[in-house]
């Protein structure tokens, strides 16, 4: 019986996806996917002059087969010489997705591009673009659906009659955000922006035109973060994300507190605890050495999917990379920062 509720559930979520509006990807680790949250993040490294990073999320594996979402991003400042107290930003992702059993996969590639501007000594302003290529594809063959239960088990002689005209789906998606940085002292540093995505508006659906022509609603993004430095020993991270599209809404809150292990910043611990509101507790754990950092999580339902996943909610894995090819004084642009 447990087992048929498990099925049940994940037939519940796929047909959620096939509705008309989009399940965008999705990272507890938001912070560790910068492109993905604002496009105006694209070269927002003060420190260095390149990012390249990896993400990896696999979520409900206690219903089923889990969901899997993977992305390998980059991003690096162009022109710090070229402007004046100002440098732009160019990046890079590629994102894939998994639902269930392989029933639906999204695959999609984005280019983003930004303009970062100092506002005298303390201040950053910065807006960005993102453009890219979304392509999806469904396997019907292995889906079941309600009017297929023959009372005993979903009977695939049965028509499910769904419309489906199609088993892929493509589309351009376009997104813009802003965001300003604010530069108290070497200890304090405050940020927040706003971003919206699917801004054109594509449309997504595998039914026939005639009975779904849906329009992807747009999203929008905002987020609060700041960095605090406590004596020599700690940075302390409070995050604030919000995401609404149509009726759905994401709050997640919580901090980060970096401990420098090495007395120079080479060698750091990460400690986390977010709380994603109705949703899921999510601690983090994390170990930085010199400029690679790897963050863990994971996310233990505290909703009513609780009953069916055990608390198991999802588990994440990012790796984050960064480097200098010139020096600061190269570069031309010194923007403030908060570091050990």
């Amino acid at each position: 019986m447990k087992s048929k509720m498990h099925y049940i559930l994940f037939l519940v979520l796929i047909a959620g996806m096939l509705q008309s509006n989009a399940q965008d990807l999705h990272f507890s680790q938001y912070f560790n996917a910068p492109i993905l949250v604002n496009p105006a993040n694209t070269g927002f490294n003060p420190d260095n002059d390149y990012r390249i990073g990896a993400n990896y999320r696999n979520q409900w594996g206690a219903v089923g087969t889990p969901f899997k979402t993977m992305s390998v991003w980059g991003d690096a400042q162009l022109f710090t010489g070229k402007f004046e107290n100002g440098w732009m930003g160019v990046g890079g992702a590629l994102y894939r997705d998994a639902a269930g059993s392989g029933n639906l996969l999204n695959t999609s590639a984005y280019a983003s591009v930004a303009y970062h501007q100092m506002l005298g000594y303390s201040s950053l302003l910065s807006i960005g673009f993102t453009g890219g290529y979304i392509s999806k594809r469904i396997d019907i063959a292995k889906l079941s659906f309600d009017n297929q239960w023959n009372g005993q088990f979903f009977d695939a002689t049965i028509p499910s009659n769904e419309p489906f005209a199609f088993s892929q789906t493509s589309y351009a998606d376009l997104q813009a955000g802003i965001n300003y940085a604010y530069f108290a002292s070497d200890k304090f540093y405050l940020n927040a922006g706003l971003s919206a995505q699917h801004i054109n508006r594509p449309r997504e659906s595998f039914f026939d035109p005639l009975v779904s022509d849906a329009s992807i609603d747009m999203r929008y993004t905002a987020f609060l973060n700041a960095s605090l430095k406590i004596g020599e020993a700690w940075i302390v991270n409070p995050n604030l994300y919000v995401s609404k599209m149509n009726t759905a809404s994401e709050l997640v809150l919580g901090v980060n507190a970096n401990r420098d292990l090495s007395g120079d910043g080479s060698r750091q611990m990460i400690l986390g605890l977010y709380m994603r509101n109705g949703d899921a507790v999510i601690p983090v754990f994390g170990f930085q050495l010199n400029d690679t950092r790897f963050t863990f999580n994971y996310d233990a339902t505290v909703s009513t999917l609780k009953a069916a996943n055990n608390t198991r909610g999802a588990y994440e894995l990012s790796i984050i990379k960064t480097g200098a090819v010139s020096s600061a004084l190269a570069r031309g642009v010194r923007c403030p920062s908060v570091k050990f």
